[in-house]
């Protein structure tokens, strides 16, 4: 089995749901675990802890777990184990890099929202910043 266990890290764009079909698809052919992962980045940088920050967070603590649902279903239907977390971070990259450390992950399989130019400069690129971190593979899903 090439692949034993493939995460998806999960943003709510819809690149990563076509990252989780891509995901699915490959974890069904090797009979592979599948795991997704959502980290909510807690540094809230200009906004402060403010009422606003406080109930976009707790919008997203009760969004995902709900869209999670969700691909769980799709998975069971594929016969695929599936897992998914939901963790708070002050660093998604390094979050998702441990994450797949300690959980031995084999692929990550995530999206890309197609940054470039001055943008992917001066924002960065979370999936860029993980496939260089990773010691397994990353298929970049576009």
């Amino acid at each position: 089995m090439l692949f034993k266990n493939i995460l998806v890290p999960y943003d709510g764009s819809s690149h990563s749901k076509h990252a989780f079909k891509v995901a699915l698809d490959m974890a069904k052919k090797y009979n592979s675990k599948l795991s997704m992962l959502t980290v909510l980045d807690t540094s809230s940088g200009y906004w402060g802890h403010s009422n606003l920050w406080d109930k976009a967070m707790g919008s997203a603590k009760n969004l995902v777990p709900k869209e999670f649902k969700s691909f769980e279903s799709t998975a069971k239907k594929a016969k695929v184990s599936f897992h998914s977390e939901i963790l708070e971070s002050r660093s998604i990259t390094k979050t998702i890099v441990s994450y797949s450390k300690s959980k031995k992950i084999d692929l990550i399989v995530m999206g890309a929202h197609g940054i470039t130019g001055w943008d992917k400069l001066i924002l960065g690129s979370v999936t860029d910043s993980i496939a260089h971190r990773v010691s397994c593979p990353v298929l970049i899903i576009r």
